[in-house]
C-alpha cells in the first residue's frame, strides 16, 4: 500500500464502523450531561452490554432479542449509577468508575463461568448487514453507506432525532433547563431529578445499544475488556461535540477516522513505525481533545452538580 491509496473506501467503511459505538454513546453521554449528571461509567455499560449482547444472542438464537437485552442491561446499570449519584448525591465521577470496575470485574468473572476457556460460541447470531437499493450501486459514496450493519443506519437516524428532541421539543427544553438551572426548573414546576433519571437512562440505554454493535454487530463473540477504552473516548467526542448530538457525532467520526487510519498506516509500504504506536493515535487524539479544546467549550452551568430540592 502506497501513500495515495491509503484514502480509500475501505478506509471510510472503517472509520464509520469505528465512530458508530463512539457516536451512540457520546449521544447518551449529552442526555445525561445536558440534565446535569456527569456519566463517566458509560465505559462500564457499554462492556455490559456488549457481553449480555452475546450472552441472550446465543442463548435466545436471536441478535434483535441479544440487541433488546443489551439495552435493559445498559439501562439497569444506568439505574445504578443514577440511584448512587441522584438519590445520594455521591460522587458523580466515583460512582462512575466504581460502575466501570464492577461491569470489568462481572463480565470477566461471568465469561468465564458461563463458557470457561472455549469462549462464547463461534455460531452466535450477530445483527444484519442492511443494502440500501439504489445507494449500494452508487460509486464512492455507495461502497461507504450503501451496505452497513444495522446499528449503522439507526446512530446516523438517531443524530439529528437527538437534537431535535433537545431542542425542539418541550420535553428537550426541560431537561436542557435542570441542566443549566435545577432551581429556577424547580421553582416552575419541573421534577428535576426525575428527568436527571431520565437523562441517565437514555445515556445507559445507547451505551448498551453500543456495546452489543461492538460484540454482535462488528463481531460475534464476547472478549473481556473489549470496549477498550471506547466509553472514555465516547466521553472526549461529547465534549470535543460541545455537548450537541451533531457535534458529538462529528467528534466520533474525527476519532473514528483516526483509528481507521492508524490500522491502514499498518500497511503503508515503507512504514517502520510500531504497530503499538500507531494504534495509539485515537487515545492520544482524546488526551488532545481533553487537554486542549475543554477549556473552549461550555458545559452545561450545573453538569457535576447534585441537585437537593428546596436547596
Amino acid at each position: 500500500m502506497n501513500g495515495s491509496e491509503i484514502f480509500n473506501a475501505q478506509l471510510w467503511m472503517t472509520a464509520l464502523s469505528s465512530a458508530t459505538p463512539l457516536a451512540l454513546a457520546a449521544l447518551g453521554g449529552t442526555f445525561s450531561e445536558r440534565t446535569g449528571v456527569v456519566n463517566i461509567a458509560m465505559e462500564g455499560m457499554m462492556l455490559t452490554g456488549a457481553f449480555v449482547a452475546v450472552l441472550a444472542s446465543a442463548t435466545l438464537h436471536s441478535a434483535f432479542l441479544g440487541l433488546a437485552a443489551a439495552i435493559l442491561s445498559g439501562m439497569l446499570m444506568a439505574v445504578l449509577f443514577a440511584w448512587g449519584t441522584i438519590r445520594y448525591k455521591a460522587d458523580q465521577v466515583v460512582v462512575g468508575m466504581a460502575i466501570n470496575v464492577l461491569a470489568a470485574g462481572l463480565t470477566g468473572y461471568l465469561l468465564n463461568a458461563i463458557y470457561g476457556f472455549t469462549g462464547t460460541p463461534p455460531d452466535t447470531p450477530r445483527l444484519p448487514d442492511v443494502t440500501i437499493p439504489g445507494l449500494a450501486q452508487m460509486p464512492g459514496i455507495g461502497a461507504v453507506l450503501g451496505r452497513a450493519d444495522l446499528l449503522v443506519y439507526v446512530m446516523l437516524l438517531l443524530v439529528p432525532l437527538s437534537h431535535y428532541f433537545l431542542f425542539r421539543t418541550p420535553l428537550g427544553l426541560r431537561m436542557r433547563a435542570v441542566g443549566e438551572h435545577p432551581q429556577a426548573a424547580d421553582t416552575a414546576g419541573i421534577d428535576v431529578n426525575r428527568l436527571r433519571f431520565l437523562g441517565v437512562l437514555i445515556s445507559g440505554a445507547l451505551s448498551g445499544m453500543a456495546g452489543a454493535y461492538i460484540s454482535i454487530g462488528v463481531l460475534n463473540a464476547f472478549n473481556v475488556n473489549m470496549t477498550n477504552g471506547r466509553g472514555y473516548i465516547a466521553l472526549a467526542a461529547m465534549i470535543f461535540g460541545n455537548w450537541k448530538p451533531v457535534g458529538a457525532f462529528l467528534a466520533a467520526a474525527l476519532f473514528g477516522l483516526a483509528n481507521a487510519l492508524a490500522i491502514n498506516l499498518q500497511g503503508l509500504e515503507g512504514w517502520h513505525v510500531s504497530k503499538d504506536f500507531v494504534l495509539m493515535i485515537p487515545y492520544a487524539l482524546t488526551i488532545l481533545a481533553l487537554a486542549g479544546i475543554v477549556r473552549r467549550t461550555t458545559p452545561p452551568a450545573a453538569d457535576g452538580i447534585p441537585y437537593e430540592p428546596g436547596h
